[in-house]
């Protein structure tokens, strides 16, 4: 008997990826919460680790060891994750706002975003330096600034001990690349006055070795592109200025109505804020009943605390409180691979230290890094013959990559009749039918997907940019169009929701397209697909596969690689910043460049049977074959990796035997990767290649010119 997934009822939103909400993501995927929906928010797909920053500035960890991968943690706990960055709560309403999308709906949810170091009210410092938190884009400037030459003046504002790691860290960083360098650390006050004095003094003297010029009670009046103004008339140069004084809340938390505490969401013992609903933790929460200094050791600690009131707040289990410890170990690095440790005033430095603090934060990341592996359901005892071919080894793909095959397709419609009326044009195997009414031409087409993405604003995008596709495709403007879904079971409050940010989300898809949504039709089953039926008009001949021509140039509009990615993904394998650039690839529409390619000779989408099956489509209809210059077609970043360690669509085998004569892996075998809402494939006169290549590029796509139509019929390379 079929048991169809319980239904979803209530919606918990996580705003932020920090160190705890990371934690409650992987406790999440180990033991979710039957009926919640879990969404989480974060300006970027991965979010670092600031326990290895200064590690990292000092050039002991590359980049991507600080990041969390959050697409594939949330991958791990079914959550769908938003790339976004939060302006503001409505609590009354219970909605989130973002840029660019609808509203996030929530019945609970918890905010853990960090803080920033920037420094609004310096004059200068918004122009000529760079906060050190949030982490992200420090970390870009600083890679970028390390990678220069000639003499460097750095200046780091605030004496406290993250200053003081940055400070050594740019030094030590400087020095191994032998770059002379001048690197200040500038507080208005005495400098490490949060540590014991032993600390201090050995920290001063790490400092000093290093090089590192420490200027105490000194007041900032401007900073400059090259240098700082001290008020008592001094000059301190610097070329690349950051800030890491002090901790500063985002200023969208003062317009949520929760009670604050200097700028920060205060909350109690269970980690609630004063709107039971919403909840806090690590560097933006203040500790109410048992204030505590903003360190991650309390964010770390507070995750099962906040993982189990979450759940509470959901409708399982009871509250429970957190108790921060009154001290922790301090691990403070000392630029080179050495570090000082200090606990109740006792402090320790030295190579084994470091080793500790490298032990202790390797130990944490790989938490996010080796993630427990998830049993598959067994197969009943008793089955059918042919059941475990047919379900396969790997995740069913979504989107194009859960198509029927080309071959498999073809055969079933090859005995259908041909058409009998005369308004319907005849056409060689493209996906828009041609119909004439009142002496107009108009193309029809119907496409549908499979969910490849939790979020249904991204797939409702994706979704409609892919059905535009036949209409622009075959040089149409599109003209009205009519939504299918299929929504998984939900209550219906979560109906409502998901059905407004889907249709909201659509309407303005259709809408930049020129097109307006009249209708449609909604059914419930085991999970959401959506799909549009679409028309277009045509002010001049429709192009089609048919009417391409030895000698004709191939241009590409789009990358592959797509199918590859997504299938890394369901298998938990794919590194987020992949994904979401596959995403935005996706939801790139083709309007303009279907008006770029308007005297193209013929012309597809490339999708579910991938560039080789649909160029074979084209030179079927065309009359002729094609060459492909492998290295000239663009891909999505890391498709490549992925294709050269076995990576597969779900139809990749059946497209692969499209064109068996081509080479085998690598980069080849994305020829034959099914592509969702792919770009545009066009024949184009020799004579036009360039200048069209040129106007789409300005367009903003990754166009590329691919190969040439031959008159010896088959694909080569």
């Amino acid at each position: 008997m079929h048991t169809p997934p319980l239904p979803l009822t209530q919606d918990l939103v996580l705003i932020g990826g920090g160190h705890t909400h990371a934690l409650v993501l992987r406790k999440w995927g180990m033991s979710p919460l039957p009926g919640a929906r879990l969404t989480v928010i974060n300006p970027g797909p991965t979010a670092p680790y600031s326990g290895m920053l200064p590690g990292f500035v000092a050039g002991h960890y590359a980049r991507e060891e600080l990041d969390i991968d959050l697409v594939r943690l949330a991958r791990f706990a079914g959550a769908r994750i938003i790339v976004g960055s939060v302006q503001g709560i409505d609590t009354e309403a219970r909605q989130i706002h973002l840029p660019g999308r609808p509203s996030i709906s929530f019945d609970v949810a918890s905010i853990n975003v960090g803080i920033t170091s920037d420094m609004p009210t310096l004059p200068g410092f918004s122009e000529n330096a760079v906060p050190a938190k949030p982490l992200g884009p420090f970390a870009t400037r600083w890679s970028d600034y390390l990678a220069k030459s000639g003499p460097a003046h750095v200046a780091v504002i605030g004496g406290g001990v993250a200053g003081a790691e940055l400070a050594m860290a740019m030094a030590h960083a400087l020095r191994t690349r032998q770059r002379p360098a001048v690197v200040s650390l500038i507080d208005s006050a005495r400098a490490l006055t949060a540590l014991g004095a032993k600390a201090a003094m050995s920290i001063r003297a790490a400092m000093s070795d290093l090089g590192v010029d420490l200027i105490e009670e000194a007041q900032i009046t401007q900073i400059e592109p090259t240098h700082i103004d001290l008020s008592d008339g001094r000059q301190i140069a610097a070329d690349f200025t950051t800030g890491a004084a002090g901790a500063r809340a985002y200023e969208w938390m003062s317009q949520t109505g929760l009670e604050l505490h200097e700028g920060f969401i205060a909350v109690d013992r269970h980690l609630q804020s004063s709107d039971p609903a919403l909840f806090a933790a690590g560097d933006c929460a203040h500790l109410r009943d048992n204030p505590r200094p903003k360190a991650g050791v309390y964010a770390v600690r507070e995750a099962p605390i906040l993982f189990n009131n979450l759940r509470a707040a959901l409708g399982a289990g009871e509250m429970r409180a957190y108790t921060p410890q009154k001290d922790y170990l301090k691990l403070i690095s000392l630029g080179q691979k050495s570090a000082l440790g200090e606990r109740f005033g006792i402090p320790v430095s030295g190579g084994l230290m470091w080793k500790w603090k490298d032990h202790i934060d390797q130990t944490f990341m790989n938490k996010f890094r080796i993630l427990p592996q998830m049993q598959t359901p067994a197969l009943p005892k008793e089955h059918a013959s042919g059941l475990a071919d047919a379900v396969g080894g790997k995740p069913l793909c979504g989107g194009c990559g859960a198509k029927v095959g080309r071959t498999t397709l073809q055969n079933a419609l090859r005995t259908l009749p041909t058409t009998t009326r005369t308004d319907i044009t005849p056409l060689p195997g493209d996906d828009a039918a041609v119909m004439t009414t009142g002496g107009i031409q108009q193309v029809m087409t119907s496409d549908h997907l499979r969910s490849l993405t939790e979020d249904p604003v991204t797939m409702t995008r994706i979704a409609a940019i892919h059905a535009l596709g036949d209409i622009w495709a075959m040089g149409a403007d599109p003209q009205a169009a009519t939504a299918t879904l299929i929504l998984p079971r939900l209550s219906p409050t979560l109906q409502h929701r998901t059905l407004e940010e889907i249709m909201t989300t659509a309407t303005a898809a259709i809408r930049e397209a020129g097109a307006e949504i009249v209708g449609g039709h909604t059914s419930i089953g085991d999970e959401l697909t959506i799909g549009f039926t679409l028309t277009g008009l045509c002010s001049q001949k429709p192009i089609t596969l048919a009417g391409g021509q030895p000698g004709d140039v191939l241009i590409l509009t789009k990358p592959l690689g797509s199918g590859v990615i997504m299938a890394a993904q369901m298998a938990g394998v794919a590194k987020g910043e992949w994904v979401a650039s596959a995403l935005d690839q996706m939801v790139q529409p083709q309007g303009k460049a279907s008006r770029i390619l308007k005297d193209a000779h013929a012309m597809t989408d490339v999708t579910g049977f991938g560039l080789a099956g649909h160029l074979v489509g084209l030179c079927e209809a065309s009359g002729c074959g094609a060459k492909l210059d492998l290295e000239a077609i663009p891909v999505m970043r890391g498709a490549v990796e992925l294709s050269a360690a076995g990576i597969q669509s779900s139809l990749f085998l059946e497209n692969r035997m499209i064109a068996m004569d081509l080479p085998q892996g690598g980069k080849s075998d994305l020829l034959f990767d099914p592509q969702t809402a792919g770009g545009l494939l066009a024949a184009i006169s020799a004579d036009q290649s360039e200048m069209i290549l040129s106007q789409l590029k300005a367009a903003g796509y990754q166009a590329a010119c691919v190969g040439v139509l031959t008159e010896t019929p088959g694909l080569t390379l």
